[in-house]
């Protein structure tokens, strides 16, 4: 595990991921994360439904690529903290020989990473300490776990969303998806403003007037363009919640504010 320093926590200012893990029902967040985390449920009730469906997907997304697209190898990129069903513990259920490397810059990720390495004796896990924004850095760590003559799934769930310039985060996405041989996947998802109207730009609004970092929605459109080059698997680009849903008596899951896709590198 790359860790260099020990990790200072900031307990005085809000973060993403462990407001995240609060509206998961985690319980590795602090008073600030509660508050401002209540605040944009107040304003974003849904926001409960957009973090559970998203969790929810990873689970789907990783069981598809590896029972179906026989990926073994997961490049991971906006982890967040440990909770149920960790990416390495889908994938190695199926196939305990899969390797995964976890990537956050988050101090608290960095603190509970250790639980993010009880890989099967068969396969492998690692964890880096970088951020999106230095995709070479991430790329030169995960050599060292994956290798990158055989397919890998990379996997940037809510992460996207952190990098405001959309011509800079489809440079990023570029420069992941450049370095990945044929063969390879894309799961992305991230945050919209299309289900429930104009709640979640009120919401970001609000979390940055209380110290969040900035956030942008984009729209299904736009999420749709950073698969550009790659074989969309069916339903396409959807909400999270109607993504190769599980079977229920209920009828179709209702839309939420986030949208995802996964893609094939040709």
């Amino acid at each position: 595990m790359t860790s260099g320093q020990d990790p200072q926590i900031d307990t005085t200012r809000p973060h993403s991921a462990r407001m995240w893990n609060y509206w998961v029902g985690g319980k590795d967040n602090y008073p600030v994360d509660r508050e401002v985390g209540d605040k944009v449920m107040e304003i974003f009730p849904n926001i409960i439904e957009v973090a559970r469906h998203s969790r929810a997907f990873l689970g789907r997304a990783t069981r598809y690529l590896t029972e179906q697209a026989g990926i073994r190898q997961f490049l991971d990129i906006g982890t967040g903290l440990p909770t149920h069903d960790n990416t390495h513990e889908v994938a190695q259920r199926v196939a305990p020989e899969s390797r995964i490397v976890y990537v956050d810059n988050d101090p608290l990720v960095l603190v509970h990473a250790r639980a993010l390495l009880t890989s099967s004796p068969a396969g492998a896990t690692d964890y880096i300490d970088a951020d999106v924004k230095d995709p070479q850095k991430i790329l030169d760590g995960a050599a060292k776990t994956l290798d990158f003559d055989r397919p890998i799934a990379l996997m940037m769930l809510g992460i996207m969303g952190n990098v405001i310039d959309d011509d800079e985060a489809s440079g990023i996405v570029r420069h992941f998806l450049d370095a990945l041989p044929s063969g390879s996947y894309m799961a992305l998802n991230d945050g919209t403003s299309v289900v429930h109207g104009s709640q979640r730009d009120e919401a970001i609004k609000a979390a940055k007037e209380r110290g969040m970092p900035p956030y942008v929605s984009r729209t299904p459109e736009q999420i749709t363009r950073f698969f550009d080059g790659l074989e969309l698997v069916e339903p396409g680009v959807v909400t999270v919640s109607r993504w190769r849903p599980e079977a229920m008596p209920f009828g179709e899951p209702p839309e939420v504010d986030a949208f995802c896709g996964l893609g094939r590198k040709p």
